[in-house]
């Protein structure tokens, strides 16, 4: 197994520790989780970088990385809707994995055809958006829970970061329908 393939499997194998985490109400425990999410998104930048640089692209690697990629972010995601502190509602969830889903499903289908579909603009600037508003409300949790254990003087604060992660969610839910339809949109030929 190279390097770049192991790196994707690590992102995998942190998964049900990131998870695992998530539902550890302390400072220490959503430190942890927000460490294993930004070394997992790292590991996704190291095993493209290895894999082209070391010439050792391969079909498996080719599969399993954007799907650890997708695992990473949906587990985050689904997280954040069962942390009632958040009050991220499930539907927001729902319709950023089911363009996931849609959308890869109609890459199958294209490939079937011999026709592939390659990201855009607009698929790419999701994925970052996706990526750096998860680290941003795991960054507000670590601040929550910091506040809380630490600085319990300090509690108003919370309120100040109350409505952001609805916000963010919000956000990029939006945009992640945007990307989707455009995609529908532009390949909906596949469809007949």
């Amino acid at each position: 197994m190279n390097i770049a393939l192991q790196l994707t499997v690590f992102r995998l194998a942190i998964l049900p520790f990131f998870v695992f985490l998530m539902y550890v109400n302390s400072f220490e425990a959503r430190l942890a989780a927000l460490a294993l999410f930004l070394l997992g998104m790292l590991s996704d930048a190291w095993d493209g970088y290895f894999a082209r640089k070391r010439n050792e692209v391969t079909t498996l690697g080719t599969f399993l990385d954007p799907l650890a990629d997708k695992l990473l972010i949906s587990s985050a995601l689904v997280s954040f809707v069962g942390l009632k502190e958040l009050s991220i509602p499930a539907w927001m969830v729902v319709v950023i994995i089911s363009r996931e889903f849609l959308i890869t499903g109609l890459r199958s289908l294209a490939a079937a055809g011999q026709v592939i579909i390659p990201a855009d603009k607009a698929g790419k600037f999701k994925t970052t958006s996706q990526t750096v508003v998860c680290i941003a409300i795991l960054i507000i949790l670590v601040a929550r829970a910091y506040i809380k254990t630490r600085m319990p003087e300090h509690t108003a604060w919370l309120e100040v970061l109350a409505p952001a992660p609805f916000t963010l969610m919000f956000l990029i839910t939006v945009l992640t329908f945007y990307s989707g339809a455009r995609y529908l949109s532009k390949y909906k030929y596949l469809l007949k």
